[in-house]
């Protein structure tokens, strides 16, 4: 299987000239360099690989984000290399041994659906502390929102065949997110993931790296989080509406019975809420779901959460003994997670 190796770079030292030979020596003549906006005085690296060795390189005038970087060497992958298959990102500052690189094109010949991960061992001595926090963080909100086992949601050694390569070439992000993102749409598509373990290599303590860990971690934050953010104050929005309007009519029926008052005033609230939050749903928080289907969906998803919030706080205060009202604020804590995650992979799931 014929691979592109893929190398975005942002003021390279002499150090990537012997690794482009030690790829090629291995068998690796397809390479494409990005040169994101290097200064003048790092260029010359570039030009010594392409003199030397016959590399192609992208350039981009000013600094324009690994995102960019990556999505535009896929599309010129796609368009300009067709005889090859898949691509193998590569990261510029040594941490990915030639030997991982081709163990990764190994795989990716009997993985040709998947979206491949070159994992690094996070429990080994040698991980800066922010590294393996960081890590440790961002795997745990993806599993929790997204589904997934992902160890290393941060590395930069991924494969993926000509496939699939296409779904990753519109996606968000201009800088370190955009592989973040590369992982939720893969999970979004049901595109496997698969990861290999490579050697956990860090060069001085990662101290050649372009990572901005504030400006750059708020972005990946925003991009795990959005989604789960509009759907929690959709969530908020239909709550204070269903109360609202729960108070209108019982206000309206002041002189009616009680029992037939609150059920009177509880459905109505509730269809009025409920329809709120699937159109708000549908449009602004998944924004995909058509047809009368997701509407029948919704409706399932709820009376069954409803049910299963009853059963379970019925058969927990029995056992446990405490008060009914913790132990509902527990349970549908947990169940409004759970919907977020049937919502997004069923409910709304796009074709």
């Amino acid at each position: 299987m014929k691979t592109v190796i893929i190398i975005p770079s942002l003021d390279p030292d002499d150090k990537l000239i012997g690794y482009v030979g030690e790829l090629i020596e291995a068998g690796q003549n397809n390479i494409l360099l990005i040169d994101d906006g290097s200064s003048k005085e790092r260029r010359k690296y570039f030009d010594e690989i392409r003199d030397r060795y016959g590399v192609k390189i992208l350039t981009h005038h000013i600094n324009m984000g690994k995102g960019r970087a990556l999505k535009d060497a896929f599309n010129y992958c796609l368009t300009e290399i067709p005889e090859c298959e898949g691509v193998i990102t590569v990261d510029s500052d040594g941490q990915h041994s030639v030997k991982d690189v081709l163990r990764m094109a190994e795989d990716l010949e009997e993985h040709r659906d998947s979206l491949i991960l070159g994992a690094r061992n996070f429990r080994k001595s040698n991980v800066p502390f922010k590294s393996e926090y960081g890590n440790r963080i961002t795997r745990n909100i993806v599993k929790l929102l997204y589904g997934g086992n992902i160890t290393d949601t941060q590395t930069g050694l991924r494969a993926l065949s000509y496939d699939i390569l296409p779904s990753f070439l519109t996606l968000e992000g201009e800088r370190f997110e955009y592989e973040t993102g590369m992982l939720i749409e893969a999970l979004r598509q049901h595109i496997p993931i698969r990861e290999v373990e490579i050697e956990t290599i860090y060069i001085e303590e990662n101290k050649g790296s372009h990572f901005r860990p504030l400006q750059d971690s708020w972005k990946i934050y925003k991009l795990i989080l959005g989604t789960f953010l509009k759907y929690s104050i959709v969530s908020l929005i239909s709550a204070a509406l269903d109360l609202g309007i729960f108070h209108l009519i019982v206000s309206l029926l002041s002189g009616a019975k009680l029992g037939e008052m609150v059920w009177i005033a509880t459905v109505g609230a509730r269809i009025v809420s409920s329809l709120f939050n699937y159109t708000a749903n549908k449009n602004v928080v998944f924004g995909s779901g058509k047809g009368v289907a997701t509407l029948v969906k919704y409706y399932i998803l709820c009376i069954v959460q409803m049910c299963l919030s009853a059963l379970l706080v019925w058969l927990l205060a029995g056992v446990i003994g405490l008060p009914k009202v913790l132990i509902k604020a527990v349970v549908d804590t947990v169940l409004f997670f759970l919907s977020f995650r049937i919502q997004k992979a069923w409910v709304f799931r796009e074709k």
